[in-house]
């Protein structure tokens, strides 16, 4: 999961939010959701981060698995039922 940009796209989008409306309490309610929304992104990029060492092994161990699975029937295969791939 890439949440590089998501940062500075919810910055933009919340540019010129202040112009001509002081005074709106939900401005301050609006800031403190993105508060929120920020530290979100902020674990979830800590959390993909924290997973993405074990994931890689887990999906070369399973390309390997692939593999002797895939030679294991080679000893086996007859050319008269189709082509040995």
């Amino acid at each position: 999961m890439h949440l590089g940009p998501v940062k500075a796209e919810l910055a933009a989008a919340h540019e010129g939010l202040l112009a001509g409306t002081a005074g709106l309490s939900a401005l301050a309610e609006l800031g403190s959701v993105r508060e929120s929304w920020e530290r979100r992104f902020e674990s979830a990029r800590r959390e993909c981060g924290s997973l993405a060492a074990n994931l890689r092994g887990v999906a070369r161990a399973h390309g390997e698995t692939n593999e002797t699975v895939k030679s294991s029937f080679t000893p086996v295969a007859r050319p008269e039922w189709g082509v040995v791939r």
